[in-house]
Formats: structure tokens, C-alpha cells, sequence
């Protein structure tokens, strides 16, 4: 249980302690990242909202303690983490292991659900940011304004909590927070063309100071050399120090600004770092990574279908394992005899399979396979599927936009295409703990496909409207006319004889022998 919160946020610590939590990830993410044209992520998250949790053996009812907390997390939160239930939590055996201390790695402890259609908006921004020992008030956290943050390409929040090692004898355990935040900025697009950027054109905000409660607060900017050429880049203004660090299997070069260091802000007020290019750069993409992957559904028709991951190796000569998770709502029917694992035209059997069938209104299908992947190749992996029919109170609103099914999580261990060691670069806690590496030949990578969207027979929910329309107007047409009928009364009016007047002008016609009036 956490002891004090001076730090630590008491909401959470009492949730941890209350429902026996042993480690806890939440992301929040809007928008897909596209590997290709960005790179490897520094931060995995797939779109929507994820949540995986780790529980303590203590915990007698898992089901129970699993459904409170998405509960008490919708809350703190402000997400629709109440609507994770049974039809969309499954109990991976392999793919996600405790990333902290942990005794034991019994997998029914573990409970994982993904909503991909959760959209992420200030609201969920507001009490993220509120989890912060200063807020938003002081430090790093000043520059995330949310109008600036939501206008990006991308944008994934995230939480976790895990128990750490006090010290390096680890006599004593302690909770860990980290709280992270991952914007892409298009600034080609946004900045007529150059790829020039600056804290304040991102951000609409400077620094000015560190948080009061902060140990360490520093600004890391990668100036990495493209092609060796390191005079092509201008920072400014100029660092007061230069980390290396291995970066997912590539040595990396970071311009490091220290907000607690009393010379920063002697000539300024304020930090904007600005990144400048000597000269105009091409619109070239970055080097694809060693593992990425695509997903797609095809097919015609609302009967059948298929879906399709294809799992991309790059490197030149090594193979390597990789664990495939799926999971797929109860609504498409798996034909699992139809599953086939094809690599460079082979047929490519999985080392291990774990295959959980889905239950109608109770839970999802979950699939994971280890597949070994050749070098320099693509692993096509396709299963065919069935749609069923919902009843017509399962339907969610815009049923005609079609249905999500969650991302594909990939886990490997990827080997490194440069050789090179830990020990060549300083250790940062920092980069150690966000990049762990077991050493310089190899680092975890966990990679997360597009979700799907697949179109579900839709009955016409328009029908009852317009039959009620119809109805009621050929009704009150039919009864209107029929009720007057028999509410009008008819009477039979007799010409009037006319005014006196009217007579002494007939006498006087009749003499002259003119018709009367």
C-alpha cells in the first residue's frame, strides 16, 4: 500500500491498495501511428483506449475487482472505461508480462480490453494533467495546452503504475507513476514546407521555470545526424550538454537543457528551443523499421470475410520470434480450420497457439501464436469469418459507420542492425526506463496494428419511423373527413323575399314588362 502522498496522487493510491493492484496501464489515443512515415514509436499505445492490469495473488474474485476499477477509472478519468465488460476483456497467457516486481506470472491474475471507438478530448486531458505534482501550473507540463495538443496528428496519454526496486539491494519496494505524452506535429505541412519547428509553434508556450517538486527536469532533443551530416541542423539556443543513448536498437544523439540549472534562464526569461535546417530538406521518410506490421479485412458482402496481418522482418540476416495477439468480438465468427501462416510462399507453423472461442453476449475470441520470422521477409497470417446477427437493442449508435474490432498487438525481442553495446553510451533513468534493454544486440518492441472496421447486416432503423408517419397521416385523414361528417350539421336555407325596396323596384319592372329581380 502506498505510505504517504506527497507526491504520489491519493486517488490512485487508494485504488491500488483497495482493490490490490500489483500494476496498472492505461493509454488514451487518438489517431493511428503510421511507422512508416514516422519511424518506430517511442511509446506503443493503439487507438482508442487500452487498459491491462495485473492483480495480486490476494485478490479472491478477479472478475469483480476487474469491473470496479474500470469503473472508478471511467471516473477519475472522465472515459467510457465502464463499458469494459466480459464481451471484451480476455486473459492473454503470453503476450503481456508484469513489467515491474513481480513473484509470479500466474496469467489468471491479468485482465486486458481494449475500446477502440473511445475518443480522447480535453475532458480526459484536464484530469491527467491534475495527477501532476504541479499540475499544469509550472515546469514541462505548462506547455500542454489542449487546443495546440488535439490539433496534431496524433496524441496518446498514458498511465502506469508498477512496483519498483527502492534501492539496489531492493530490500524495500516502492510504487512507481509514470505519466507520459506522445504529439506528432506535422510541421511540414503546417509550416508551408519546412520542416523548422519550435516549442512555441507547437506549443504556443515557452518555459520559464521548473516544477518546485522536481529532482530532475530536463528537455531532451534528438539531433541525431542524418547521413552523417551534422551541419545540416541549428539548435538553438546552443545545449549545455550532449547525451548519447541506444535507442530501439539505434545509437542516438540528444541536445539536453537543464531547467533546474540556474544559467539557463540568466540570458532569457523563457526556453523556446528552436530547430533549424541549413538548408531545404527532402520529403524523404525514415528508415523503416526492422519490425512493422499492416492489418486489413477484405471480402464483399455481409456474410463472410477475412482478415489479414501481414508481419514485416527488414533485417538483412537475422530471424526472430514474435507473439501474434488477437482479439475479435464475439459477433464474427472464427473459422479457425481456415487459419494459414504463409512466408516466402511456405507455409510458416506457429511454435505455440493459444485459442480461447468466443461466447455469444459473454466473451470475445482470443488468439496468440509465437511465429518464427524469417529474415528480409513478409508473414502473411489470414483466418476467414463468419458475421452474426445482433439483436436490434445491440446495436450502438451510427450502426451504419460499421464496427471496430481492436488492434493486433505484436511482442518480440528485435535484434539490432548496428552492433554496439550499453556500455559505449552513459545510462540515463530516464532512457533505462523508457527503452529497457537487456543488452546492445537486442530490445523489446511491442507494436500495435490499424483497427478494423467491419460492416455488420443493419437492419432499418428508419423503418418504424416512417411506417408511424404513414400511419398516422392516412389515419388522421380517413378519421378527420369521417368525423366531420358525423359531427356537421346540415340546414336548408330559403332564398330570402328581399327589402321593400327590392318589391317597389319588381312592381315597377313588372309594368314595364321587364323580368323581375
Amino acid at each position: 500500500a502506498v505510505s504517504h502522498y506527497r507526491l504520489f496522487p491519493k486517488a490512485l493510491g487508494r485504488l491500488v491498495a483497495a482493490l490490490g493492484v500489483r500494476e496498472l496501464h492505461l493509454a488514451l489515443t487518438q489517431g493511428f501511428w503510421r511507422t512508416r512515415a514516422w519511424g518506430q514509436p517511442p511509446l506503443q499505445a493503439p487507438a482508442g483506449a487500452e487498459l491491462w492490469v495485473w492483480f495480486q495473488p490476494t485478490v479472491t474474485d478477479v472478475d469483480k475487482a476487474w469491473k470496479e476499477l474500470s469503473n472508478i477509472l471511467s471516473g477519475i478519468f472522465c472515459a467510457s472505461l465502464n463499458f469494459i465488460d466480459s464481451t471484451n476483456t480476455v486473459t492473454p497467457t503470453a503476450s503481456f508480462k508484469p513489467l515491474g516486481l513481480a513473484n509470479g506470472t500466474d496469467h489468471h491474475l491479468l485482465r486486458y480490453a481494449v475500446l477502440p471507438r473511445e475518443v480522447v478530448c480535453t475532458e480526459n486531458l484536464t484530469p491527467w494533467k491534475k495527477l501532476l505534482p504541479c499540475g499544469s501550473k509550472a515546469g514541462l507540463a505548462v506547455l500542454l495546452k489542449a487546443e495546440r495538443l488535439f490539433h496534431s496528428s496524433y496524441h496518446s496519454q498514458a498511465v502506469h503504475i508498477r512496483p519498483i526496486c527502492r534501492d539496489a539491494s531492493c530490500l524495500a519496494v516502492s510504487w512507481e507513476l509514470r505519466q507520459t505524452l506522445t504529439v506528432v506535429f506535422d510541421t511540414f505541412s503546417s509550416g508551408q514546407g519546412k520542416k523548422d519547428w519550435s516549442l512555441f509553434k507547437m506549443f504556443s508556450r515557452t518555459l520559464t521555470d521548473a516544477c518546485p517538486l522536481a529532482s530532475q527536469s530536463k528537455v531532451y532533443v534528438d539531433i541525431s545526424p542524418k547521413n552523417k551530416e551534422k551541419e545540416l541542423l541549428e539548435v538553438t539556443p546552443p545545449p549545455a550538454s550532449v547525451h548519447e543513448a541506444i535507442v530501439q536498437g539505434d545509437k542516438r544523439t540528444y541536445a539536453v537543457y537543464d531547467l533546474l540549472s540556474p544559467s539557463l534562464f540568466n540570458t532569457s526569461r523563457s526556453l523556446n528551443v528552436q530547430l533549424k535546417w541549413k538548408r531545404p530538406q527532402d520529403s524523404s521518410e525514415l528508415p523503416t523499421p526492422v519490425l512493422h506490421a499492416q492489418r486489413y479485412v477484405s471480402g464483399y458482402g455481409l456474410q463472410t470475410g477475412e482478415i489479414s496481418t501481414l508481419i514485416y522482418n527488414t533485417h538483412p540476416y537475422r530471424a526472430f520470434p514474435v507473439i501474434l495477439l488477437e482479439t475479435v468480438p464475439w459477433y464474427l465468427r472464427l473459422y479457425v480450420h481456415t487459419l494459414t501462416i504463409i512466408t516466402k510462399g511456405k507455409e510458416n507453423k506457429p511454435s505455440y497457439i493459444h485459442y480461447q472461442p468466443a461466447q455469444d453476449r459473454r466473451r470475445p475470441h482470443l488468439l496468440e501464436m509465437l511465429i518464427q520470422l524469417p529474415a528480409n521477409s513478409v508473414t502473411k497470417i489470414t483466418i476467414q469469418f463468419e458475421r452474426a446477427l445482433l439483436k436490434w437493442t445491440e446495436y450502438p449508435p451510427d450502426p451504419n459507420h460499421g464496427f471496430y474490432v481492436s488492434s493486433s498487438v505484436l511482442s518480440a525481442l528485435v535484434p539490432s542492425v548496428i552492433a554496439m553495446k550499453d556500455v559505449d553510451v552513459e545510462q540515463s533513468p530516464l532512457f533505462t526506463s523508457l527503452f529497457p534493454s537487456s543488452d546492445g544486440s537486442s530490445y523489446f518492441v511491442r507494436l500495435y496494428t490499424e483497427p478494423l472496421l467491419v460492416n455488420l447486416p443493419t437492419p432499418d432503423f428508419s423503418m418504424p419511423y416512417n411506417v408511424i408517419c404513414l400511419t398516422c397521416t392516412v389515419v388522421a385523414v380517413c378519421y378527420g373527413s369521417f368525423y366531420n361528417l358525423l359531427t356537421r350539421t346540415f340546414h336548408v336555407e330559403e332564398p330570402s323575399r328581399g327589402g321593400l325596396a327590392k318589391r317597389l323596384a319588381n312592381i315597377i319592372r313588372k309594368f314595364r314588362g321587364v323580368p323581375p329581380l
